[in-house]
């Protein structure tokens, strides 16, 4: 795929409030320094494209475990050269990914931006869509050197208590328990290989009442297995901490989270943060419980009317951004 191609099936969300939050902090770094922010879900590219073109004393590191989204990503940011580098990680390793700049480099802030992709959503083999008959991998990593278990693999093997957990939990499915029974009796009579045999297992077990609001029945348990087989809310609750360690005084953190699972996630990892630590009632805060970071915004925000029309998948979305305001120095979380 060309990098136009990629530029034209891909718009990012809530891309110029990104790229103005991090410009902030690129801007404040030392003379004779470069700043450097990581893009630590590159995808196809994007946002990496804007804070590359609106920053031009910017060093832009992608992280993503896509080596589809990786090669994409390199061919639509190759004219920015040196300024762009691609790495092939999951996206907790961020933290490692800092420690290899240069000296004369300042880690002056991280992106995330969670979910999956356009590109996983509309390529019809990565079997993440109910939409589309396709193996049921679900797979971010879908690479032959993957360890990563599909989601056939998964159903095949998981208990119905922890399948139910997950549709629950991931997918907050309130048929859930109806859901898991029907996978595990359809697996004994034969193996689920495809995403249309799953969708019409999930569609069966849920009420007929059930389904007349609220969209396709399976939307929300494809998403529970999608979250399961790629670990994403463990992954989530490693890499936040993780940034806010490897930031420097002064970067930034911004992340856009598509559901509540997410965005709790976030929520917290920030608030304890940018809130004190002292015990209450304490007359004195000492050093070792002030904040480290100030948030940014107030809560999260939402896009507006006009980006959710360019880009309906941006309608969901949340954005928090917080700064780091003096050295790591008290108990981290």
């Amino acid at each position: 795929m060309s990098a136009q191609s990629a530029a034209s099936r891909h718009t990012p969300v809530m891309v110029q409030r990104c790229t103005e939050l991090l410009a902030e902090a690129c801007r404040g770094v030392e003379f004779g320094k470069v700043p450097v922010v990581i893009d630590a879900t590159l995808g196809m590219g994007g946002h990496s494209e804007a804070m590359l073109t609106e920053l031009p004393e910017v060093v832009v590191v992608g992280i993503d475990r896509d080596p589809q989204a990786l090669e994409m990503a390199t061919q639509r940011l190759e004219r920015f050269g040196s300024r762009f580098r691609a790495v092939r990680a999951v996206y907790d390793s961020v933290a490692e990914v800092a420690e290899e700049l240069a000296e004369d480099e300042v880690l002056a802030g991280v992106l995330f931006d969670l979910g999956v992709s356009s590109l996983q959503l509309d390529e019809a083999e990565r079997g993440f869509a109910y939409s589309y008959d396709a193996p049921l991998d679900m797979r971010m990593d879908a690479a032959a050197d993957s360890a990563d278990p599909t989601a056939a693999e998964l159903l095949e093997e998981i208990s119905e208590p922890e399948l139910k957990r997950i549709l629950s939990e991931f997918g907050e499915e309130r048929y859930s328990g109806r859901i898991a029974a029907a996978i595990v009796r359809e697996r004994k009579r034969s193996p689920l290989r495809t995403t249309a045999q799953l969708a019409a297992v999930i569609d069966a077990a849920v009420p007929a009442a059930s389904k007349r609001t609220g969209g396709h029945p399976a939307k929300r348990s494809f998403q529970a297995i999608r979250i399961a087989v790629n670990r994403e809310l463990e992954v989530l609750t490693r890499a936040v901490p993780a940034a806010l360690d490897a930031v420097d005084v002064g970067g930034v953190v911004v992340v856009l989270s598509y559901h509540s699972l997410e965005d709790r996630i976030v929520k917290r990892a920030f608030a304890a943060r940018t809130t004190s630590s002292a015990p209450p009632g304490l007359p004195v805060e000492f050093e070792e419980h002030k904040p480290t970071f100030e948030s940014l915004l107030r809560g999260a925000i939402a896009p507006t009317e006009a980006e959710i029309t360019a880009n309906p998948r941006a309608a969901s979305a949340k954005l928090r951004a917080v700064r780091k305001t003096r050295p790591q120095s008290r108990n981290r979380v």
